[in-house]
């Protein structure tokens, strides 16, 4: 597995809130494929047919998924530990729990949460969890106004989140107001509720890398309760610009060459000269975007009196993206 991925024991820029985002997934119940143990050896994703449709339909959402080489062997090795215990149980071996609570570390627009709601159908597909949703939330969802409003409203949402996963975004933020601030508070009422709901529901932070190390050490009962820490890698430009088309194709748009290199010498002057975090995938999406928004403006002054053929409505140029 990727260095990246390590045991915890062995050892994202503020935005404005958001609604609480409810996921809800079926609950099928899988069965288990006897090619688990050759795969596990292998500690790669499976290339053959020997497991579980579902898990193939799951493993082409993450092929689809550009770069995260070490998430998906990941996601790919829980599958396989899980797969094992199941055989395990079957032949009347120990296969003792495990906790499934992990940390992803990353700047922002790297996949964590997409990611997070493929994790949560793996784990409601394998009987980890019995509903497989993903509640996602950050600061101002969890921190109350007063003493004692905080703890009830993380407990809320840890109920809402039993069966599934809470998903709490620049967690880091918990901690940065110190001991008299509220979100230690928070802090307080999540390590309680991962022992008192202990296999219930599944807990992951997510954050830059060097704030939620800081964060995890703000409760000494934090860093032995995420087994799983992941590094989720800034993109490569190459990656980005496959990112761009792939983005644009969704929306039955193509670039041409010139605006692809256009938009390639933009992303290498902003990821070396940016005074924020580069925000990755997220910021590709937003050029896309805006570029629709500047082409849809040119056509309808270009063509005045009639309507552009259905190739230029598609097409993307130099002068749409401007960054």
């Amino acid at each position: 597995m990727n260095g990246r991925v390590a045991a915890a024991s062995g050892r994202e820029e503020g935005r404005p809130s958001r609604q609480i985002n409810i996921v809800l997934r079926n609950q099928d119940t899988p069965a288990v494929s006897h090619a688990a143990a050759d795969s596990l050896a292998q500690a790669a994703p499976p290339k053959n047919n020997g497991h579980n449709e579902w898990f193939q339909e799951l493993n082409r959402e993450l092929d689809a998924l550009v770069g995260l080489d070490n998430i998906k062997e990941l996601v790919f090795e829980i599958y396989a530990l899980l797969q094992i215990a199941k055989m395990r149980s079957d032949a009347g071996l120990a296969s003792g729990g495990q906790a499934y609570h992990m940390v992803f570390k990353g700047n922002p627009g790297t996949g964590k949460t997409t990611v997070a709601r493929i994790v949560a159908k793996l784990f409601q597909r394998m009987g980890v969890l019995t509903k497989g949703h993903l509640i996602e939330v950050e600061r101002a969802d969890l921190v109350g106004e007063y003493i004692g409003h905080t703890a009830q409203k993380t407990r809320d949402l840890v109920k809402k989140a039993l069966g599934g996963i809470l998903f709490i975004d620049e967690a880091y933020s918990l901690a940065r107001g110190g001991d008299k601030d509220f979100g230690k508070e928070a802090i307080d009422t999540l390590v309680k509720s991962m022992e008192d709901h202990r296999s219930q529901f599944v807990l992951i932070l997510a954050g830059y890398s060097s704030e939620i190390d800081y964060f995890l050490m703000s409760n000494p009962g934090l860093p032995s309760r995420f087994p799983i820490q992941v590094e989720f890698p800034d993109y490569t430009i190459d990656q980005l610009l496959q990112i761009a088309e792939l983005m644009a194709k969704e929306r039955d748009y193509i670039l041409m060459p010139q605006a692809i290199l256009k938009l390639k010498q933009h992303l290498l002057m902003e990821k070396t000269e940016s005074l924020h975090a580069f925000s990755n995938a997220r910021y590709v999406r937003n050029s896309i975007e805006k570029a629709v928004r500047a082409q849809a403006v040119r056509l309808l002054n270009q063509y005045e009196s009639n309507s552009p053929g259905k190739q230029e409505l598609m097409t993307l140029r130099t002068e749409d993206f401007k960054l």
